[in-house]
């Protein structure tokens, strides 16, 4: 590994104008740090993503740029979720730089762990996942849904590293080789173990919120949770079969049952027990048609190769400058 690899922090941002003006000062702090050490070049930059934020999020990077020239930022031509704003960050610095670390704008992450990344870095690693120690901050709920989560992934066969969300370095190497994944559902802390190279974590703990509300609320992870899951494992499929088959030996095993029971004269008629068995296939085939349909939808989606991103404006474009 090179000395002094170029740096860039990429930052997705969502109506963040509560949050970014407290913590852009932070990262911007730090950057000064690692150059002033001598970990990175003084080419390194801050990268900030618009998400399509409704409020003056992108205003306020565009202030950001005029101010240091170690401010620059993207903004998408409309708000694609959090995954595909760290993508369209990683594809813009991936030609520009040696090395990315994805972080969120909120100020809970840990920076200083950026120092443990880039010594891993340059001891050989080309990703470092940043793992969250402990969970203290989070209620009982979150916690024990998250962790849970996590070893579902496992269990699912989909390679995930526990309590690892979005914080990670990754260099210019592997991102060449992502770049060849072109799936638009996608599930970063997923997808990258699949890319393979060497690897490892630096665990940090996690804080509150600086300012303002967090974006994900329980609707929004749990979405997150079954697109992990369907982007990354075909289990639920597999399950479905297995189900299918235990259904259907027991259906096997209720008609010898009839059978018997008619020619040897023990059948009673019963309205509850028919009333059951209609729910109970009816209910078991639902289920089924609905992750079968979740898995078409993804198919269809991805067979459109629409664009994951799209992105309508850059700070270092004149008109940005002179607002």
């Amino acid at each position: 590994m090179g000395l002094n690899p170029i740096l860039y922090i990429i930052i997705p941002c969502y109506n963040e104008e509560k949050v970014l003006p407290i913590t852009c000062k932070m990262f911007l702090k730090k950057l000064y740090a690692l150059i002033d050490t001598g970990k990175i070049s003084d080419k390194s930059r801050i990268l900030f993503v618009n998400d399509g934020s409704k409020d003056s999020t992108w205003k306020i990077i565009c202030g950001l740029a005029r101010e240091d020239v170690h401010y620059i930022g993207i903004s998408q031509s409309r708000n694609r979720g959090h995954q595909n704003a760290v993508l369209a960050g990683l594809m813009e610095a991936r030609d520009r730089c040696d090395i990315t670390i994805s972080i969120d704008c909120d100020g809970q992450d840990d920076i200083n762990a950026m120092d443990a990344m880039i010594e891993e870095y340059l001891g050989g690693c080309e990703i470092v996942y940043g793992v969250r120690s402990r969970r203290d901050t989070d209620t009982f709920f979150k916690r024990t849904t998250a962790e849970g989560f996590y070893k579902i992934l496992n269990w699912m066969g989909a390679e995930v590293v526990f309590n690892h969300a979005d914080y990670r370095l990754v260099s210019n190497r592997v991102l060449r080789e992502f770049a060849n994944f072109e799936e638009v559902n996608i599930f970063l802390r997923g997808m990258f173990p699949l890319v393979g190279f060497k690897s490892t974590s630096v665990y940090y703990e996690r804080t509150e919120r600086i300012a303002g509300e967090s974006h994900y609320p329980l609707k929004k992870m749990l979405t997150l949770a079954f697109d992990g899951i369907t982007s990354l494992s075909v289990k639920p499929i597999r399950m479905i079969a297995s189900l299918g088959c235990i259904v259907a030996l027991l259906s096997f095993i209720g008609i010898i049952w009839a059978v018997v029971g008619n020619f040897t004269g023990h059948t009673i008629s019963g309205w509850a027990s028919t009333v059951c068995i209609i729910c109970f296939m009816g209910g078991i085939q639902m289920l089924c048609l609905g992750v079968i349909g979740e898995y078409i939808g993804k198919i269809y989606m991805e067979t459109k190769h629409r664009p994951r991103y799209i992105i309508s404006e850059r700070t270092e474009e004149r008109e940005c400058l002179n607002q």
